[in-house]
């Protein structure tokens, strides 16, 4: 079934009276109702068509900001960056390779694949490994560090790691975890002598600092003294509470609106700039900067780069999406299992969950979910779901209009499939971080925004008034013209229990 689009400003079939909205101010032809158009009885006709004042409201609310406010938090900043600390992984693992016959493990990266340098590892002397490859499992007793990057391992159950079954004589890749220790009768424990021979004395905790910037979102209106006292012929309402028959208010109105929306999705949207030769000099003219000082990160971009990605619940059909989500599931236990998570998502995605969901209900002919009026199939059916528990979890799942409006995400996921994005999984709740701008652990949602505020200057959201027109006089100017000003940032914190789905 094919879905057509009448076009540009909705116009009907030709004859119809239809005034088209310009892009700008102008006086044009189209933006009057002509009496003379074909199709029409012209000027010869008796009686006048009656006029609907009322402005009819075809897409409903246009607005598509609320989305931050419901999973996060706004937060004052004095500073041009905002830096936050996440802890580190509590037990030890690591990947690397492994000679069979002389069990010498080389450390290369930590689980998550970061690079270990030399002698930051943990693997100390008299500790219990296992140690795996994908030829099997084999627990070892580390007896020697023979370098800052490596120990020796040998095994409980045979004489050396090449006798067992598991490993050949070679060097293969593999993985390493500590599980505890094991010390002889009369033994120094692990606070001995430290050296590159002996490991070392303690395991100190890691972690990983972060760091982003904010920045200044503005827009601006402007209508002449003339204009603001045009008596429209349209009663206009907006999404702002603005009502009458003045047509500026609703430009007005709709400026503020859409500013609304920019400051959401810019914080959604917005990357760093990266460190590169190709970009103006003057930031300040439009151009970019290297050395990532014109940017910040937004969510999709935070969670690209230190989060979770996944194609997910595809719409296939409902045994290969329960798959799909299980797979989620899984890597939601590698990185901290939070139990109770969001999902925003498109419509495409909201529905192939729905599908999936229906299939495994036993209520109903074919497992159809009716739900409303006490499950009566007579009397409503419900085929959505909005929140369900797999496993251990509890999902949250919400429609996101940004990416299903076709002057929003909507568009850009409709043109650029298989690179658009979806949905996005967040976790509910609360995260402890250390604050290095105020020196102490604080909580606060995984996700809120930072803007710039003080005593003297508050930059949330600033709105002003120029001009000589509209009772604010502050220069001759025959206009009025309304300025929008916000600084800002999103910050992103564990990244690592998010999940963007494209």
């Amino acid at each position: 079934m094919a879905i057509s689009n009448p076009g540009a400003g909705h116009s009907g079939a030709t004859g119809e009276l239809n005034s088209v909205p310009a892009s700008k101010k102008a006086t044009l032809s189209s933006n009057y109702i002509d009496f003379t158009a074909a199709g029409t009885q012209g000027w010869a006709q008796q009686y006048l068509p009656d006029l609907m004042e009322g402005e009819a409201e075809v897409f409903g609310n246009r607005t598509i900001a609320g989305f931050l406010s419901q999973v996060g938090a706004e937060e004052a900043m004095t500073s041009d960056q905002v830096i936050w600390s996440e802890q580190g992984r509590l037990h030890l693992s690591y990947t690397g390779t492994i000679t069979g016959n002389t069990g010498v493990f080389i450390i290369t990266n930590d689980i998550d694949g970061n690079t270990v340098a030399a002698g930051e590892d943990g693997v100390r002397i008299n500790d219990i490994v296992i140690i795996a490859t994908a030829e099997g499992v084999i627990k070892c007793n580390v007896t020697a560090r023979t370098a800052n990057d490596r120990f020796t391992a040998m095994p409980y159950e045979d004489a050396l790691i090449s006798d067992t079954a598991a490993f050949g004589t070679g060097s293969v890749a593999a993985t390493c975890l500590v599980v505890g220790s094991e010390f002889g009768k009369g033994v120094a424990g692990q606070g001995g002598t430290a050296s590159t021979t002996d490991g070392f004395g303690t395991v100190k905790p890691t972690h990983t600092s972060f760091t982003n910037k904010p920045i200044i979102i503005k827009d601006y209106y402007e209508v002449s003294g003339s204009d603001t006292s045009q008596i429209g012929w349209v009663e206009i309402s907006g999404e702002e509470g603005q009502n009458g028959y003045l047509w500026y208010l609703k430009a007005e109105g709709d400026t503020r609106a859409r500013f609304s929306d920019y400051l959401e999705m810019s914080m959604l949207e917005s990357v760093k700039a990266v460190a590169a030769g190709n970009h103006a000099a003057d930031a300040g003219q439009g151009g970019l900067t290297a050395g990532n000082t014109i940017g910040t990160e937004g969510l999709f971009a935070a969670i690209e780069t230190r989060g979770n990605i996944t194609t997910g619940v595809t719409g296939v059909n409902a045994a290969t999406d329960l798959a799909e989500f299980d797979a989620i599931l899984a890597e939601f236990d590698n990185q901290g299992a939070i139990e109770e998570n969001m999902m925003f998502v498109n419509r495409a995605t909201s529905l192939a969950m729905d599908d999936m969901l229906a299939s495994m209900n036993s209520y109903g002919a074919g497992g159809t979910s009716y739900g409303v009026f006490n499950n009566s199939e007579d009397m409503a059916l419900n085929l959505g779901f909005s929140g369900f528990r797999r496993g251990s979890y509890d999902f949250y799942k919400s429609d996101f209009r940004y990416l299903n409006d076709k002057a929003t995400r909507g568009s850009i996921n409709s043109r650029a499939a298989g690179f658009g994005v979806r949905g996005v999984i967040i976790p509910a709740g609360v995260s402890t971080v250390y604050d290095q701008t105020l020196g102490r652990n604080l909580k606060r949602p995984f996700l809120h925004v930072r803007y710039r505020a003080s005593q003297m200057e508050d930059r949330k959201l600033k709105t002003w008034i120029t001009g000589s027109v509209g009772g604010n006089i502050t220069s001759d100017l025959d206009a009025m013209q309304v300025h929008y000003l916000s600084e800002r940032c999103l910050i992103t914190q564990g990244a690592n229990n998010f999940m963007l789905m494209k």
